[in-house]
């Protein structure tokens, strides 16, 4: 058996004591994250019945199952991730690579024309601990994020998308100011303080 390093054994440590990790697991909810668009959801008053929300960067479902829930039946909330998720009540799951162009090509079909009013990305590529190489590829799959808005997200829609800040950041803020009529950032309670993770809320879509 491979011996756990010191930092995955910190890492262990820290996951099971946490509140958050606790709570989800007694809730059944499939990821701490979910706590974190509920925060911002109850702060932002993201989601309501009757949306139709694309959630990338899904599994395992933490975000798609409370879209789920909040939106009751009423509404359609189609997942990616290039990992497998188990299914979800109400939710479609397309397994594929973001960045790549069939599962692209799938969620177009399920969403079958239907005007979005939520993209929301908590999408993060495989993390090397390296900063200056870790950010530069976070900003990359948000400005894939960004660019599937401009192709599916109706006037007025929202987009949430998680970023680092570091080399390219300030740009992109300009870049989706100028297509949005409100941006903020924001870090919910439930994002660990150590994490380099914010979140980027776009709001009122505009039609340049």
């Amino acid at each position: 058996m491979t011996k756990r390093s010191k930092s995955s054994k910190r890492w262990l440590q820290e996951h099971e004591s946490d509140a958050y990790v606790q709570r989800a697991r007694k809730e059944g909810l499939r990821s701490r994250a979910a706590f974190k668009l509920e925060e911002l959801d109850v702060a932002e008053r993201l989601l309501k019945p009757g949306m139709v929300v694309v959630d990338l960067g899904a599994a395992p479902g933490g975000w798609s199952q409370y879209a789920g829930k909040v939106l009751n039946n009423k509404g359609f909330v189609v997942a990616l991730d290039i990992l497998p998720m188990d299914a979800l009540t109400g939710v479609e799951f397309v397994l594929g690579d973001f960045r790549e162009e069939q599962p692209l090509q799938e969620l177009h079909r399920l969403l079958a024309g239907r005007p979005v009013d939520l993209v929301m990305s908590d999408m993060a590529p495989n993390m090397s601990g390296i900063d200056a190489v870790d950010q530069p590829r976070q900003l990359y799959l948000c400005e894939l994020a960004l660019e599937f808005c401009r192709q599916v997200l109706k006037p007025g829609g929202n987009f949430l998308t998680k970023i680092f800040q570091g080399v390219g950041f300030d740009a992109y803020l300009r870049t989706v100011k100028a297509e949005f009529g409100q941006v903020k950032m924001k870090k919910p309670p439930a994002s660990r303080a150590r994490s380099a993770e914010m979140y980027l809320l776009a709001t009122g879509r505009r039609i340049l």
